[in-house]
């Protein structure tokens, strides 16, 4: 790969980091704060791929040297002919006048690369073409609950009912405060759908600290009056009630809190896939 396709394949990259950077794509790789780093190195990767198309342009090209007819050199001296009055071919006796290069061939150009490099572009084709789903409940059910005791657990503001949380306040509240700070509420809580080997339903959000690598999952199990048919990964908005009800997670023994549902409803895959509430 020479240096023009490595620069085309860096403003590739970069103008891919650009469009993810200025929609919401970027929100299933990074956490929203990242936002401006992302713009920042896809600029970077252009203005990068533009000066070494600019130094490649500039840069002198070397004058080919002629095969035949070019000046003589003193065999004395040494040179390109200083060979040829061995009657073997050259000094050590080899034909091609110990260069090694019997074939005929020239090989003042340069070697060519291997065509297989080109296969490092599928990747950035599929990153623009087939953008990859935020992580669903195949990830969640494999990891351990991440909920963390809360900081703080302030009073629930007044009014009207329901009252809207994140899934990861909801479940702080409820495994470590033991629910007093809910009360008799009502709340509302917004999560995907996952289902254990038994068939017990649990509302998932996936919690990140920086990005979609380190993406750990909070789970909050439902009981009450729950839909008849429930698809993994599918989103719902559910509201109920605090319950002393809680299980442990299989995989790694963490709290995992319960809701008495009242309500269910499903509703569209949000902007913001993952929850970052924990680590604002």
């Amino acid at each position: 790969m020479n240096r023009q396709a490595q620069a085309a394949v860096l403003f590739l990259v970069g103008g891919a980091m650009l469009h993810a950077g200025t929609t919401s794509l970027y929100l299933r790789y990074v956490k929203a704060g990242l936002q401006p780093l992302l713009l920042a190195a896809g600029a970077v990767l252009i203005v990068a791929a533009l000066a070494t198309v600019w130094y490649e342009l500039r840069r002198p090209r070397p004058v080919p040297r002629p095969r035949d007819g070019g000046e003589p050199h003193d065999p004395v001296l040494g040179g390109p002919d200083s060979g040829h009055d061995d009657p073997d071919g050259g000094p050590d006796g080899r034909p091609d006048g110990g260069h090694g290069h019997g074939d005929g061939q020239d090989h003042g150009h340069g070697h060519r690369e291997p065509r297989i490099s080109w296969l490092l572009v599928l990747p950035l084709f599929a990153l623009i073409l087939v953008a990859p789903p935020a992580l669903g409940s195949y990830s969640a059910l494999r990891a351990g609950t991440a909920l963390q005791p809360p900081l703080a657990s302030p009073a629930l503001p007044s009014g009207g009912d329901p009252v809207p949380l994140s899934l990861v306040d909801y479940a702080g509240r409820a495994a470590y405060g033991h629910g007093h700070s809910l009360g008799n509420r009502k709340v509302e809580i917004t999560g995907f759908v996952a289902l254990d080997h038994g068939g017990a339903p649990y509302l998932v959000r996936m919690a990140l600290n920086c990005c979609a690598a380190d993406a750990q999952p909070v789970k909050v199990g439902l009981s009450g009056k729950l839909p008849p048919v429930l698809q993994p990964d599918s989103w719902l908005q559910v509201t109920g009630t605090y319950t002393a009800r809680r299980a442990k997670d299989p995989v790694n023994g963490g709290i995992i809190p319960f809701l008495d549902v009242i309500e269910a409803k499903p509703v569209p895959t949000p902007k913001d896939p993952y929850d970052e509430s924990w680590n604002q």
